[in-house]
């Protein structure tokens, strides 16, 4: 689980979405060798093709000609996503049509991040293959641009090989990002180190003045103080001219998408919220937290500021009590959970289905008809 959305924007020049307060670990950082092995770890496992390492528009490519449907399972924390995709799924296996899951929540793909971020365990997988889990330790991150990347080429696989993509976590951005046509320029680690180092040395107001000076548009939309923005818009504006602050339309990246949303009650995703919450305390993850210090956890740029991780992680440095930091995380949660609501309504693609009706059975037919139609 991760904290509050702060506005309806982001910033697509960003690289990272920043619909986010920095609680909210949304701007991942890794090297390039590490997103380039992860992809080919993901293009080898999915894909049968002799030459399995694509390039991005290679991916592009093959996702917009092949007629494998993709089905992505939107909705808040607790709504129950995990369970109707894996149902999906096993639906779908009874009649000899494959599917496996592509995780979209920007937490789960940390190693030991388990109990926090209410993680499938294996049997609530079900035996349904799940893609872009665990597949970082604490201190590694990466940029949205990079999950992109990841997800896309997950995605290109499985449809190559005929297997059903199902798409599914509560990072609404991140759905965004991998579904749609979203562009984020690249980076440059020599201009962004002398960037970082005038911050160092005169500080976010004085950079955000040069900001305010370079494109007055852009600095308007980033607080003074927000130096990490600040930074990465005079990186942009220096890298290729400009930085956009717009929000991209709804135009799908890939070919055959079916979007669903789950809808559950307020009351009664309030009550899931504190107990999961109460259950994630019981299960120990207090423990948890204090074994994934000793790994990194605080030496990260990401995984420590999600939602609960950073609560408890005020309590072991003694600046809240256990109990207030039981209740900020219930709390932070059911925040979060309303603005992504607010974020998915605004998609006018996704269908919306009641949680306690039979979501998966009425998701399985629709792709046993788009499967079926295609073949």
């Amino acid at each position: 689980m991760v904290d509050s959305l702060v506005d309806v924007s982001f910033v697509v020049s960003h690289g990272t979405f920043d619909l986010f307060d920095d609680i909210h670990a949304t701007s991942f950082r890794s090297g390039a060798e590490h997103v380039s092995a992860s992809l080919s770890i993901v293009c080898l496992r999915s894909s049968p093709a002799k030459d399995p390492v694509q390039s991005p528009v290679q991916i592009r490519s093959t996702m917009a000609a092949v007629t494998t449907p993709v089905l992505a399972i939107n909705g808040q924390t607790a709504s129950g996503k995990t369970a109707v995709a894996v149902a999906v799924a096993r639906l779908l296996e009874r009649d000899g049509i494959r599917a496996e899951i592509v995780n979209a929540d920007s937490m789960l793909v940390y190693r030991g991040m388990d109990i926090g971020t209410a993680k499938p365990t294996l049997a609530e997988r079900g035996g349904v293959p799940h893609h872009l889990v665990d597949i970082m330790e604490v201190t590694q991150g990466a940029t949205v641009a990079d999950f992109q990347a990841l997800a896309r080429a997950t995605i290109a696989g499985l449809r190559a090989a005929g297997v059903v993509p199902i798409l599914a976590g509560g990072s609404a951005l991140y759905v965004h990002a991998i579904l749609d046509e979203i562009d984020f320029p690249g980076t440059d680690a020599a201009l962004r180190a002398r960037l970082e180092a005038e911050l160092a040395e005169i500080g976010p107001a004085a950079l955000h003045e040069r900001l305010t000076a370079l494109d007055p548009q852009a600095a308007a939309g980033i607080l003074p103080g927000n130096a990490r923005r600040t930074v990465r818009a005079l990186e942009v504006i220096e890298l290729t001219g400009s930085y956009t602050s717009s929000l991209p339309g709804w135009d799908y990246a890939l070919g055959d998408v079916l979007q669903y949303g789950l809808e559950v009650p307020r009351d009664v995703l309030d009550a899931r919220i504190e107990a999961r919450v109460h259950q994630m305390w019981d299960d120990g993850f207090v423990d948890e937290v204090r074994g994934l210090v000793g790994r990194g956890l605080r030496e990260g740029r990401t995984a420590w500021r999600a939602l609960g991780y950073r609560q408890v992680l005020a309590f072991l440095d003694g600046e809240l009590t256990e109990a207030e930091a039981l209740q900020a995380t219930i709390a932070g949660t059911r925040r979060f959970s309303r603005k992504q609501m607010g974020w998915f309504r605004r998609d006018p693609r996704i269908v919306w289905l009641s949680a306690d009706d039979d979501a998966a059975a009425t998701m399985a037919s629709a792709l046993r008809g788009r499967v079926l139609l295609g073949s």
